[in-house]
């Protein structure tokens, strides 16, 4: 073990520096993420949501500078990411529209001029829709209809269709429902 870390005491002490660093970033990117959210008055669902984006792409950042910090030589990664990301970039073909989704998703985080309860129609010319705001999630909308019906429509095309808000804060709050 002292072997160990006597081989690899500078790595070490760069793995300590790198894990530091991208520990106080993930905080700053939360609280500001968190701040934008609330302010917005966004779901904490969501917020949460966007946060576990965040964590996720700085564990993947993290992994590629260790594997630097351990003397992994670019030639070496970019042989094993080409391959990686043919592999992925074939069944991420076959799911784009999740991968779509997704990126709306959090688009909509940041810039979606609705919010939960807000009532709006979507100027779809198939299949037109005037409902309340129910939920916003990573892959769709939740949105009741007039009738009671749950349409669920997602994301990506929420940002491509025409949507007019008809009543801010609509739930009705004077039900009698359980």
């Amino acid at each position: 073990m002292e072997d160990l870390l006597n081989t690899y005491h500078n790595e070490l002490i760069n793995t300590l520096i790198v894990l530091g660093f991208l520990f106080i970033l993930r905080y700053i990117i939360k609280t500001a993420v968190r701040k934008i959210g609330r302010k917005s008055g966004i779901n904490e669902a969501r917020i949460q949501l966007i946060n576990r984006y965040v964590t996720v792409t700085l564990v993947l950042i993290a992994l590629l500078i260790e594997a630097f910090v351990f003397g992994a030589e670019f030639k070496e990664l970019a042989l094993v990411f080409s391959s990686v990301f043919a592999v992925i970039g074939i069944a991420l073909f076959a799911i784009w529209s999740i991968l779509s989704n997704i990126t709306s998703g959090i688009i909509m985080f940041f810039s979606f001029p609705y919010k939960v309860g807000d009532k709006i129609q979507i100027h779809d010319k198939d299949f037109p829709v005037e409902a309340i705001i129910e939920d916003i999630r990573a892959f769709q909308l939740h949105l009741r209809m007039d009738n009671g019906d749950l349409v669920t429509y997602p994301n990506n095309l929420i940002l491509q269709k025409a949507v007019t808000l008809v009543e801010k804060d609509a739930i009705d709050d004077d039900s009698d429902a359980l």
